[in-house]
C-alpha cells in the first residue's frame, strides 16, 4: 500500500495535465487511481463508448471494376456545364447516350448489324471511332467487317490513299474489308504487280469501282493482264470502270495497252510516261475499239483533286495515318548516333521517297497521253442546223455498224486465250 500511495503521489506531483483516470491492475483486479484524492478507490471503470474512426474521418464509396481498360475512356454520366453568372450546373445524360456508349465500348462482340436503322449505325459508328476502336489490331477489323457487311458505301464510298504506302502495309486487311468504293486512289504507292491489293481489285467486292487511279505503281504488262483478266474472260471485276489512271509506269508497253481495250464503259484514260514504242498506233487504236479522242489539253479528271476520302471512316483513316506516323518518327537516341556520325566525319545512309513530282516533270517533258470520250452535243445546236445533225447521226450509225463488225473480230481473236491466262483464271 506504502507503493501504491508513492506512486500516486509521483503521478499527481510530475504531470499538471489531465491525463484522466489511470487504472492499475494488482491481484487480477483493476483499480482506478484517485488523483484528486491522492489513493486509490476499488471502483469498476466506467465504459465510454467506442469510436471506430475519428469525427473528422470521410468515406469514399468506388466500384469493384473486374475490367478498367475497358471503362477508362468511359464519361461520366452527368454534363456539367457553366451559367452565363458563372455557376456550374450539371445534368443527367441521357438514357440513349449511356445505351450508345456501352455499345461502342463493346463494339467488336456485336454479331450482325444487317437491317439496323441508318440514323443510329451512324451515331454507333462514331462513337466507336471516338473511342479510337477501329484503330486495334484484331478488335478493330472485326468490328469495321460489321459495319462494312451492313451498310457498305455509306461506311466509305471514296477512299485516297496516295503517297501513303506505309498505311496500305499496316492496315491491308482493314482496307480490303471496304465494299461499294466508287472512287479508289492508290497513286504514287509502288505498289508493283504481285501486291496483294491489286488482286483485291479483281473481286467482285469492288465491282463498284469507276475511278480508279494507279499512277506512278511500278505497274507492267504482266500486271494489267492479270488485272483484266476477269473483265475479258468472265465479264466481272472492273467492268464499270470510268475513269483509269495508268500514268508514270514506264513498264507498260503496246502489248499492255492491248488489255485495256476490254474496258467498254471508259470515259477517261491517262497513259502518260508509259513506255509505248509506237504511240500513233496506239491512239488510233484506242479512238477505234474504245471510242476514246486523243486530248491535247490536259484533262480535270486526272489532277487528283475530285479524289477525297469520304463516308463514316474518314476519320478511321486518319487514325491509321497517324499511328503510323508516330511509329516511324526517329528517336532520341538515333539522333544522337546520327549527330556522331556528322562529327566524325561519316555520311549516314537516308532513303529518300521518290516523289510524284519528279515524275510528273518527266511526263510532261514527254507529253500527256490523255484520252477522253466524246458527248454528242446535237440538243445545244441551233435550229438550222437540224438536217446537218440528221446527216450527222447516219454517219455515226454506219461508223456504229463497221465498229461493231471490228469488234466480233477483235473477240474472236481475245477468246484464243493462253496458257497464261487460264492459268489466272482458274486462280479465281
Amino acid at each position: 500500500q506504502n507503493w501504491m500511495k508513492g506512486m500516486s503521489y509521483c503521478l499527481h506531483s510530475e504531470s499538471h495535465l489531465d491525463t484522466g483516470p489511470i487504472y492499475v491492475r494488482e491481484n487480477g483486479k483493476l483499480h482506478v487511481v484517485n488523483q484528486g484524492a491522492g489513493g486509490i478507490q476499488n471502483v469498476t471503470p466506467k465504459t465510454r463508448p467506442f469510436r471506430l474512426f475519428s469525427r473528422g474521418f470521410s468515406v469514399e464509396l468506388c466500384l469493384n471494376r473486374e475490367d478498367d481498360r475497358a471503362r477508362r475512356q468511359r464519361t461520366d454520366h452527368f454534363i456539367f456545364t457553366y451559367t452565363k453568372e458563372g455557376n456550374l450546373r450539371y445534368s443527367a445524360k441521357s438514357l440513349f447516350s449511356l445505351v450508345l456508349g456501352y455499345i461502342s465500348d463493346n463494339v467488336d462482340h456485336i454479331d450482325s448489324l444487317i437491317g439496323f436503322p441508318e440514323q443510329i449505325a451512324e451515331k454507333l459508328f462514331s462513337a466507336a471511332e471516338a473511342r479510337q476502336k477501329f484503330t486495334e489490331p484484331v478488335t478493330g477489323l472485326r468490328a469495321l467487317q460489321k459495319f462494312t457487311e451492313a451498310y457498305g458505301s455509306l461506311v466509305l464510298c471514296s477512299l485516297c490513299l496516295r503517297n501513303r504506302y506505309l498505311v496500305i502495309s499496316e492496315k491491308l486487311e482493314e482496307i480490303k474489308s471496304f465494299r461499294e468504293l466508287t472512287c479508289l486512289d492508290l497513286s504514287c504507292c509502288k505498289l508493283g504487280d504481285e501486291h496483294e491489293l491489286l488482286e483485291h481489285l479483281t473481286k467482285e467486292a469492288l465491282s463498284s469501282v469507276k475511278r480508279l487511279l494507279l499512277k506512278d505503281n511500278c505497274l507492267s504488262d504482266a500486271g494489267l493482264r492479270r488485272m483484266t483478266a476477269p473483265v475479258r474472260v468472265l465479264k466481272k471485276g472492273l467492268e464499270n470502270l470510268l475513269v483509269l489512271d495508268l500514268s508514270c509506269n514506264p513498264k507498260i508497253t503496246d502489248v499492255g495497252i492491248g488489255y485495256l481495250l476490254s474496258f467498254k464503259k471508259l470515259n477517261c484514260l491517262d497513259i502518260s510516261g508509259t513506255g509505248l514504242k509506237d504511240v500513233n498506233a496506239v491512239i488510233k487504236r484506242i479512238q477505234m475499239q474504245i471510242g476514246l479522242v486523243h486530248s491535247t489539253v490536259p484533262l480535270k479528271e486526272f489532277d487528283h483533286s475530285n479524289c477525297k476520302t469520304e463516308g463514316w471512316a474518314e476519320q478511321t483513316v486518319l487514325q491509321w495515318e497517324q499511328a503510323v506516323m508516330e511509329a516511324i518518327k526517329p528517336r532520341d537516341d538515333l539522333r544522337s548516333r546520327r549527330a556522331a556520325l556528322r562529327f566524325y566525319g561519316k555520311t549516314h545512309r537516308i532513303e529518300e521517297v521518290v516523289k510524284c513530282k519528279l515524275v510528273e516533270a518527266e511526263t510532261k517533258a514527254s507529253g500527256t497521253l490523255q484520252f477522253y470520250k466524246e458527248k454528242v452535243q446535237n440538243c445545244h445546236l441551233p435550229l438550222k442546223k437540224e438536217v446537218a445533225g440528221s446527216r450527222e447521226l447516219k454517219n455515226n450509225k454506219k461508223r456504229a455498224l463497221a465498229e461493231q463488225e471490228k469488234e466480233r473480230t477483235s473477240k474472236q481473236k481475245h477468246l484464243c486465250l493462253t496458257v497464261e491466262d487460264w492459268d489466272l483464271l482458274n486462280t479465281y
